[in-house]
């Protein structure tokens, strides 16, 4: 008889006491095993060179509209200055640093730069316009729903309400597609502005900077959520309780597994067979 051993000292309800964010909800309905193994056995992972860029953009981005809200000189220069320090602080603060040579982290630094500095170049977004909020962490208590706190950091609200949420990418995003992709993230992004502000979002935006040889800025711009998009995130909300509880950790191959940081755990793993 085979039986199904319990994969992790870890509990269901441990993970089921934490918030749940955007992240962790999308990444449970893409990969139930990837989830076991970040959220569950908490394996930590080297910060990919992509993902490092990415991060160093958003900072960038974020001090931009920082010094805006407080109405602070906002130069490329001062911007420079503050993503120049970011990117050494960062590195220095990494359990394992990314194992690039100097040539190589000198052109990543300049094409992360290059990003920022075509996205202050081309942004729908005036520069004399000061942010409602910016980088602001905001919770839901959804338990009267018998479901987990929801949180989240929302990068930038615009005057009137307008979420914005900064991404990079290596290729050029299709406006419905990417709505589409970001579903849960952009209703957990509203749902968390009502309950912030107890008003409704006035709409949503998705920057996307592309990493192509010529940098790229693509704005899709969406309504405010309606009752349907906040009832479908809700049921996934209870899928995930229900999943978690069953300790339902099962794989999704396909070909996101090419850049993913678990497929040598993936391979291994024997689905709790003893």
């Amino acid at each position: 008889m085979i039986a199904l051993a319990s994969p992790s000292k870890r509990e269901a309800r441990d993970v089921l006491d934490e918030p749940v964010s955007a992240s962790r909800l999308t990444l449970f309905h893409s990969c139930r095993l990837k989830f076991f193994f970040r959220y569950v056995q908490r394996l930590v992972k080297p910060v990919s060179p992509a993902l490092f860029v990415g991060q160093a953009v958003h900072h960038a981005l974020q001090a931009w509209s920082n010094r805006r809200w407080k109405s602070q000189p906002c130069s490329d220069n001062d911007l420079w200055e503050a993503f120049d320090a970011q990117w050494t602080t960062a590195q220095g603060e990494m359990d394992e640093p990314i194992a690039w040579d100097d040539e190589e982290e000198q052109t990543q630094r300049g094409k992360a730069w290059t990003l920022v500095e075509h996205y202050l170049a081309t942004t729908p977004i005036p520069t004399d316009e000061k942010p409602l909020a910016v980088e602001v962490g905001v919770e839901a208590d959804l338990s009267d729903m018998g479901l987990p706190t929801l949180c989240g950091v929302i990068d930038l609200v615009r005057p009137g309400g307008v979420i914005v949420d900064f991404k990079t990418t290596a290729t050029t995003p299709d406006g419905a597609m990417a709505l589409h992709r970001h579903d849960l993230q952009l209703a957990a992004y509203s749902l968390l502005y009502r309950e912030a502000t107890g008003e409704n979002e006035t709409g949503i935006e998705l920057h996307h900077l592309v990493k192509t040889k010529v940098p790229k800025l693509v704005v899709t711009r969406a309504d405010p959520i309606n009752q349907d998009q906040a009832a479908r995130f809700l049921r996934s909300m209870v899928s995930y309780v229900e999943g978690v509880k069953r300790e339902d950790w099962v794989p999704s191959p396909g070909i996101q597994c090419q850049a993913c940081e678990y497929v040598g755990d993936c391979m291994k793993w024997s689905g709790g067979v003893e």
